[in-house]
């Protein structure tokens, strides 16, 4: 039984955790967007399948966004295709813990923001809300500095000036919003597959060496032994496992209206579980195409380490022999931007509710989350210059990375808990798999540490 703790601070009442039970406000998670997408109880299986497909993009889009760019970018110019086994295993580590978010949303009716509240003390609870809001700033920070750089590149605009013009997205997200659910997932997923159309047209133009990527996918030591590939690394890992798209996805889930007895809620996790999957094996192609396009255009070129997105954009025509190349990469940077946008939103809304029960207006939350990415970014680029953007890049996802543990573990945690999940409790294999995963995470950051107060890291 889990003890609400109603809006003013006083006792609340005494409810089951899990079976759909909706907040002290009776409200879901992302308020009206809660339950609105229908799921037909009749059909096919695949039409079946179909209501749930659409939330596995809007967690894939957060897979893909501008802080990739930098760490791959850097991790393919420097060490050619060696981290494309950093891609591949972070990649598999999302898809394990998504596949764990799906599955707690279905057999719990929280999200994950709400399960930590009901579960947790007052003070874990808001040290854990903190630590989540931190996640989403980095998040943020990376989407602001990319589609500044990508509106630079494709309309000449100062980079001071594109970062202030991205406060400006807070208005496709709301008239998205008020257009249903549906059609901000049509909306990401159209921004997705201009990203994948973009790289395909890249790869084609790189012809990189086939042997060599598949021998890229292989673990080498190196990883673990030299300390720059290791802080790139977990670089990769901080922009392709992330933090908030734990509770994003916990709570997207909960936009299909799937039927509350037991056989409904198996078949809506299996399904949550395949949308997720399918979506995040695209997002993998489309990592690994990033650092396949620097391994293949500056490292075997002999560039050395091309971390710069703007410097990357510059010297694709040239080593390509097209001006399109250059024209693909900044149209891919600005749709990885847009999109990750309202992904990041969303779950900034969702932790706030759900940690704090606390409903702002659309517009005030992404003032305010923007607003803390905004000033920072553009405070350092007046200081520092342009050329400190990319440093920021990889910054945030090395923070993200950071972050990882306070999220995956009440999550594994929980997952495994008969209590919460009832029937739907993770099997062992995939909570054996989950710890695993979540104990490597810690012992990577807490060698990134140990690497960077000892000075041994480079940036």
């Amino acid at each position: 039984m889990a003890r609400l703790i109603d809006e003013t601070g006083g006792a609340g009442r005494t409810a089951p955790s899990g079976d759909g039970f909706q907040s002290a406000r009776g409200e879901g998670s992302l308020g009206a967007s809660h339950r609105s997408v229908a799921v037909s109880e009749g059909g096919t299986l695949f039409r079946r399948f179909l209501a749930f497909l659409g939330p596995g993009y809007l967690v894939a889009v957060g897979y893909m966004d501008p802080g990739n760019w930098a760490t791959s970018l850097a991790g393919g110019s420097e060490f050619g295709y060696t981290l494309l086994f950093a891609v591949l295993l972070s990649s598999v580590m999302a898809i394990v813990l998504q596949a764990l978010c799906a599955r707690l949303a279905v057999a719990t009716g929280r999200d994950l923001a709400q399960a930590c509240r009901d579960s947790y003390s007052r003070p874990v609870s808001f040290v854990l809300w903190a630590l989540a809001e931190l996640a989403i700033i980095a998040t943020d920070l990376a989407e602001v500095i990319g589609t500044a750089i990508a509106l630079k590149l494709l309309f000449g605009l100062p980079l001071e000036w594109g970062v202030l013009v991205t406060a400006l997205d807070v208005f496709v997200i709301l008239w998205l919003q008020s257009r249903g659910f549906r059609r901000v997932e049509a909306f990401v997923a159209t921004m997705i597959l201009v990203i994948a159309l973009c790289f395909v047209g890249q790869m084609i133009l790189a012809q990189p060496a086939i042997g060599a990527v598949m021998e890229g996918f292989l673990p080498s030591a190196s990883i673990v032994t030299d300390q720059r590939q290791l802080y790139l690394a977990l670089g990769i890992l901080g922009a392709t496992v992330m933090p908030h798209n734990l509770y994003l996805h916990t709570g997207i889930v909960h936009t299909r209206a799937f039927g509350r007895d037991e056989a409904s809620k198996r078949e809506a996790a299996t399904f949550a579980t395949l949308d997720s999957t399918l979506a995040l094996g695209l997002a993998l192609l489309v990592n690994a195409s990033i650092l396949i396009l620097a391994a293949a255009a500056f490292h075997a070129s002999g560039h050395g380490t091309v971390g710069d997105l703007e410097e990357a954009h510059a010297l694709l025509a040239p080593l390509l022999g097209s001006t399109l190349a250059p024209i693909l990469f900044a149209v891919a940077l600005l749709a990885s931007g847009l999109s990750s946008t309202v992904t990041a939103t969303l779950a900034g809304q969702i932790v706030m509710e759900g940690f704090l029960r606390l409903r702002l207006s659309l517009v005030v939350r992404r003032l305010v989350t923007r607003g803390l990415a905004i000033v920072p970014a553009a405070g350092i680029i007046i200081l520092y210059g342009e050329s400190s953007a990319n440093d920021l890049l990889v910054f945030s996802q090395v923070v993200l990375s950071l972050q990882l543990p306070f999220a995956v573990i009440p999550l594994v945690m929980m997952s495994g808990s008969r209590a919460k999940m009832g029937s739907l409790r993770a099997p062992v294999w995939l909570l054996a798999l989950a710890g695993a995963i979540a104990t490597l995470i810690v012992v990577l950051n807490a060698k990134l540490v140990i690497d960077f107060l000892g000075g041994g890291l480079g940036a």
